[in-house]
């Protein structure tokens, strides 16, 4: 017996040499060590200075590398002994943009403007990141969290999305994903043997972005016991291109059994077709491996590149053609007409709850030349003003002559809202309005409108596209729009982060955001429930959508 616990402690200690895998140090971290099926790991705790446990970088599939490379994500190998889960994940390979990781790491900091135009991230990437409340609470419901970023760029680890207060606040367990980006995500590469009949395993649809998103979702369902949380209760939730894949996901067979609950803000159904994206492809693997008359060595070129070549050859072909499609009706993980499928009832049938922000178009002002400085000396002021102390800038250090004033005929607020509606009302119309149409009778959405950010801010951004995550992650310390939040606007603000995290805490329970706090009824779409705050108070108004 003796011998037989010498062999198996001696186990446990060769088995924690292999990479990212350590053994039990203490009691104490024992505590936050779970068992996934893919194998143990442990987190942080932080139960005493906020109140949640953490696992992080858990790894959901394999990495995407060599053969693995625009291939459908494989589930990751199981592992012995224990995993340490307590650093994030790099963020997958993309074109450094200001929604970017830092080229150092996965991490928010000035450096972020070195990164510009530049390959950052990994090819090893495939991870998710799990937060719950410090408690013994279990079946607690899941909300799943799809990063936006154009689905060019993003990285779960963004502090906007760190799900700590999230999770203890809805009394939830969150997670946030990492999934393939540009063309590493979404490439329907020419030759016969990419685009063979279509299979279960989606490798001849280009979607590879999607498929990694299915993946993490196949985790959680296996896993969501291990974290308290409960696999028949799953809330997929994204902003921006995470919403155009949430949305995407409603449609897709493979989501089956895999969503219980929508909350897709700031985008909507948008497909690309398989004839843009096999135009992108063909142009990319000129630019990237070169012409050649043999399209099959060419495909086998690409494959074996370095994976920053890559970024480098979709950042050059970018400033020709633009980005490459993304989220492709290619009939077999996405339908080809999404409408038809909605219509016929192929598609999730679960409680939505959308949103849009009021002046989403004001994060876009590089698409109509409106903004002065460039992204690194816009990105540089940002990070360096202090919300606390009176500003030597004006709008129109940041606003082109051409649109100001801001206020007036053409100005920048009209043109703004020209890029709003052109970009965001139609889509979340046509969406919404699907489901409406199909029967869906569990629909509900709100109109974000806080603008109480430090001049010359509430001016040049307002409430912006995206403005309303830090509300429903309650994250106002660090990332992106740390400039906005000031002691003065503060106790508003916490009032409203308070008021849309108890919407989507009730949301997730019942199917509808309505709670005592709000003070007012929230109807179902096409009326939408517009919250706001002034410096020292938050309201919430039914309204009409586009009324």
């Amino acid at each position: 017996m003796r011998n037989r616990v010498i062999a198996v402690l001696l186990g446990i200690v060769l088995a924690a040499t292999s990479s990212g895998v350590t053994s039990p140090a203490s009691a104490h971290e024992t505590s936050v060590v779970r068992h996934t099926s893919l194998g143990l790991v442990r987190g942080v705790d932080q139960s005493r200075s906020t109140g949640t446990l953490a696992w992080l970088g858990v790894p959901y599939a394999e990495p995407p590398v060599e053969r693995l490379r625009w291939r459908a994500p494989v589930t990751h190998r199981p592992w012995r002994g224990v995993r340490d889960a307590r650093r994030f994940g790099d963020g997958c390979i993309q074109e450094g943009r200001l929604f970017s990781p830092s080229p150092s790491g996965p991490h928010y900091g000035l450096d972020i403007r070195d990164g510009l135009k530049k390959p950052v991230g990994s090819e090893d990437c495939l991870t998710l990141n799990v937060f719950r409340p410090a408690t013994s609470r279990k079946n607690l419901p899941v909300i799943v969290f799809v990063h936006g970023g154009s689905n060019m760029v993003g990285y779960a680890a963004d502090p906007m999305y760190d799900g700590r207060a999230l999770a203890r606040k809805a009394d939830a367990v969150v997670v946030t994903v990492n999934y393939r980006l540009g063309v590493f995500g979404w490439l329907d590469l020419p030759g016969p043997e990419n685009r063979g009949p279509a299979d279960d395993s989606g490798n001849d649809s280009g979607n590879f972005g999607t498929l990694d998103q299915v993946e993490a979702l196949r985790f959680v369902h296996h896993n969501a016991h291990a974290f308290g949380g409960d696999p028949s209760n799953v809330t997929v939730m994204g902003e921006s291109a995470g919403a155009v894949n949430v949305w995407a996901l409603m449609v897709s067979p493979l989501s089956k059994g895999l969503m219980d609950k929508a909350i897709p803000l700031s985008g909507g159904l948008s497909f690309a077709t398989p004839a843009s994206a096999r135009a992108y492809a063909e142009k990319f693997v000129d630019e990237a491996a070169g012409r050649a008359s043999d399209r099959g060595e060419a495909v086998r070129r690409l494959r074996s590149m370095p994976a920053d070549a890559l970024i480098r050859a979709q950042v050059r072909l970018g400033a020709e053609v633009g980005d490459p499609p993304r989220v492709i009706a290619d009939g077999s993980v996405l339908p080809t007409d999404h409408h038809a499928a909605i219509a016929s009832g192929r598609y999730r049938d679960i409680p939505v709850l959308a949103g849009n922000t009021l002046e989403e178009g004001k994060l876009f002002g590089s698409v109509i030349g409106a903004y002065r400085p460039t992204d690194h000396q816009r990105f540089t002021w940002q990070y360096r003003f202090d919300p606390d102390r009176p500003s030597r800038w004006e709008a129109d250090d940041f606003i082109v002559d051409r649109y100001l004033p801001v206020d007036g005929p053409g100005g920048w607020n009209e043109e703004a809202g020209r890029l709003t509606d052109a970009v965001f009302t139609g889509i979340a119309l046509d969406s919404m309005n699907s489901l409406k149409a199909a029967g869906n009778d569990r629909l509900f959405h709100y109109r974000f409108g806080w603008n109480q950010e430090p001049a010359p801010f509430g001016e040049v951004y307002g409430a912006v596209h995206a403005m309303d995550l830090p509300f429903l992650f309650h994250t106002f310390d660090e990332g992106f729009f740390a400039f906005a939040f000031s002691r003065r606007n503060e106790p508003g603000r916490l009032q409203l982060s308070d008021m849309m995290i108890a919407s989507v805490r009730a949301f997730v329970r019942t199917g509808s955001p309505q709670h005592s706090g709000l003070g007012a009824r929230w109807s179902q779409w096409p009326h939408t429930m517009d919250l706001d705050a002034e410096d020292g108070r938050a309201t919430a108004r039914p309204g009409l959508f586009g009324g």
